[in-house]
């Protein structure tokens, strides 16, 4: 009787853990762009206490760039892309090591290289968008 009570009255499935419109590489290059910032202000300031502060929020922004990459390659793209798009693992994969270099390190050259494979991630996005 209780089973029947609190069983599911709707069955729904999908792909992904929620509908793809949720997916956008903005969010990467927002925390991308974050951490260049940071780099360029860390170079600007002498303050001890500053550069340590601004390393901390750095590191973390840098992590959520990650996160945001990997989001896109696990769960939004499909096996589709990659055939359409073969070079899609690499370009994740320089992506996340161009964040984890840009994460270590204060030079805004590493942040900028970061938000270059970001916006060849971002315009294959959009292409598959099309499709």
């Amino acid at each position: 009787m209780l089973s029947r009570l609190f069983a599911p009255k709707v069955q729904v499935s999908a792909h992904c853990d929620l509908p793809c419109g949720v997916y956008d590489p903005a969010q990467a290059r927002i925390e991308a762009e974050s951490v260049k910032a940071i780099q360029e202000k860390y170079q600007a300031n002498e303050d001890p206490h500053f550069r340590a502060r601004a390393t901390t929020i750095k590191e973390e922004r840098a992590e959520l760039a990650k996160h945001h990459v990997s989001v896109l390659w696990s769960d939004y793209f499909k096996p589709p892309h990659f055939e359409k798009y073969p070079e899609l693992h690499q370009l994740v994969n320089d992506a996340l090591k161009a964040l984890s270099a840009a994460k270590g390190s204060t030079d805004p050259a590493t942040g900028q290289k970061a938000l270059d494979y970001i916006a060849q991630i971002d315009k294959i996005f959009w292409e598959t968008k099309k499709g």
